[in-house]
């Protein structure tokens, strides 16, 4: 079972086998946000259209609604956006009974174009510059996430105090102790699989309860859909169970973070534009060019791959989270490993997003990135080799939430790629992240102060 087409949908509801359609939206955080219809309503009108308020794209993480947006504010009343639903995205939700699911653009109430600063459609606008250049861009997220032992009810009651994870040790490619967590992730392939989610693999990760999703490779946006389903799947299913998920980049100081490493190429209309039979590595000039754009413009994109305080605590040697802004052949201490050279599946990774990423918008700034690297003609330096992590000429990433915020407002790459109104909201998020963060006394603080300071 895969998609569902709107005829299937009513053939469905008329059995009896679906009852519920969830209409959902994608917000800032990448979170799917919306409502619940009755098949009957939403296959009479809520196909067509709904409405949502449009704060939903200028929250925090915790659904409060800071100032300083230009969009939506106190001020203007909180108006309306429409959520549109892209029918091509309906399908069966497995793991809810009698559910199907559809995913919504947002449109402007009033001038009923795009939203420009909702996620879909920032993916979707650097997807148009890449098809009129004659390109289709192709990704691939990974989602790395740890499991726990108790529900996400139960630890937040405990002060989300003595977390356990499932698993009680390293379990890195282990058959043995991931049969462990086989109660959930057996049920997240097979779900996702009946909700048409080309699922490939999951697998034990390298800390204590820590597993990773590979979904194949699609186009862009739909790669994006993927990793958002995929993930609100694992949370659901993991409560389902009385266990709970994170995706949290750093849960613990002395455990290794999460990741979402991006796998990127172009098609063009004769094949593989990333691939060169004749060139070195087979990489193309396309492919050079792009990954030279990714090298320039890595600064100017981190906040799109870390996008909150505890981002950065991921960033750190000898743990394969990259900390240097560096491209290498099959090398997971840079930020950038070629992968597939030699094949026509030639392609780059690239291994700085955490596992709390928005897909949508880290997958937008790699394409703005690259596809600037295309445009501009850059030259590609050689690759790095060795341990990058000790290499003190080789440009860090940015370390602190605060200087990547610098970074984006700075950008006249974004500004010029994806628009003053839309790197301005984001930076006001990031800023937002960063002042709720500031005023909170925290734990470490009392503990290291309380009785010496």
């Amino acid at each position: 079972m895969a998609n569902l087409t709107f005829d299937a949908l009513k053939q469905a509801a008329e059995s009896g086998t679906i009852d519920t359609v969830l209409v959902c939206l994608v917000d800032m955080q990448g979170r799917l946000m919306g409502k619940r219809f009755h098949v009957s309503n939403f296959l009479e009108s809520g196909h067509e259209e709904t409405h949502c308020c449009n704060y939903l794209i200028a929250t925090d993480i915790e659904m409060a609604t800071p100032d300083g947006y230009k969009s939506t504010s106190w001020e203007k009343g909180y108006g309306d956006y429409i959520m549109r639903p892209d029918l091509s995205t309906l399908r069966p939700v497995p793991w809810l009974e009698g559910t199907a699911m559809v995913i919504c653009d947002l449109i402007d109430h009033h001038t009923h174009k795009p939203v420009p600063h909702s996620p879909r459609q920032i993916l979707k606008a650097q997807m148009e510059r890449a098809e009129a250049m004659g390109f289709t861009p192709m990704m691939a997220t990974e989602l790395e996430f740890f499991l726990f032992e108790k529900s996400f009810d139960d630890i937040r009651k405990s002060g989300f105090r003595d977390l356990q994870p499932l698993a009680g040790y390293n379990a890195d490619y282990s058959i043995q102790l991931s049969t462990k967590d086989e109660h959930l992730m057996r049920p997240v392939r097979n779900a996702l699989y009946a909700a048409g989610i080309p699922v490939e693999n999951t697998k034990g990760e390298a800390e204590a309860g820590q597993e990773e999703l590979n979904i194949r490779y699609a186009e862009a946006l739909l790669a994006a859909d993927h990793h958002t389903i995929a993930k609100q799947a694992i949370k659901e299913i993991a409560m389902q169970h009385g266990r709970s998920a994170t995706f949290l980049s750093k849960w613990h100081h002395t455990r290794v973070g999460s990741a979402a490493h991006i796998h990127q190429s172009l098609m063009g209309k004769d094949g593989p534009a990333f691939f060169d039979a004749d060139a070195e590595l087979t990489m193309s000039a396309t492919l050079r060019a792009y990954i030279a754009g990714l090298l320039k413009y890595s600064a100017d994109m981190t906040f799109f791959m870390a996008p909150y305080v505890n981002s950065y605590k991921r960033f750190l040697p000898g743990t394969f989270a990259p900390t240097k802004i560096a491209w290498s052949i099959d090398n997971r201490t840079a930020g950038y490993r070629l992968v597939g050279d030699g094949t026509k599946g030639v392609r780059i990774e690239c291994r700085i997003p955490g596992s709390d990423i928005n897909p949508y918008l880290a997958c937008a700034a790699q394409l703005a990135a690259g596809l600037s690297g295309i445009e501009e003609g850059l030259e590609l330096s050689p690759p790095v080799t060795g341990d990058v992590y000790a290499m003190e000429d080789v440009p860090s990433i940015p370390h602190t939430l605060p200087a990547a915020t610098e970074a984006l407002r700075n950008s006249e790459m974004l500004r010029r790629t994806f628009g003053d109104d839309v790197v301005d909201h984001y930076t006001r998020a990031a800023e937002v992240e960063q002042e709720a963060f500031e005023a909170v006394v925290t734990d470490w603080e009392i503990a290291r102060g309380f009785e010496r300071a």
